[in-house]
């Protein structure tokens, strides 16, 4: 996790906070209420503990995503997004439909 400060540009900062596929992917999951790890990893084949774990973390540190321990057994845990998290739908409803109306040749030369 980051410990400097982050920068004055919005979409250098949005960038940093969301660093890589796998924390909009997990935004993305978020969107549709609260779940718990395993529920998240289930819904995202291919991802490891160790970075659902540190994503987690870091949306925890920043204020995007509340995790909410209850005291049973076995221990139950939840993470759901903060209403700053919520504010990512617009984003993340933006990137989806640029995706979908991208042409499949535009990938072609990637």
């Amino acid at each position: 996790m980051r410990n400097d400060p982050l920068p004055e540009c919005g979409v250098a900062r949005f960038l940093i906070l969301l660093d890589g596929p796998w924390a909009t992917l997990i935004v993305r999951e978020l969107l549709h209420g609260p779940q718990r790890f395993t529920e998240l990893r289930e819904a995202l084949p291919g991802i490891s503990a160790h970075t659902l774990t540190n994503r987690l973390r870091g949306f925890v540190a920043h204020g995007i995503v509340t995790r909410t321990a209850f005291a049973e057994i076995p221990p139950r845990v939840v993470y759901e997004l903060t209403e700053r998290g919520q504010q990512l739908r617009p984003v993340l409803d933006a990137m989806n439909e640029w995706g979908i109306s991208a042409p499949d040749a535009a990938f072609d030369d990637a």
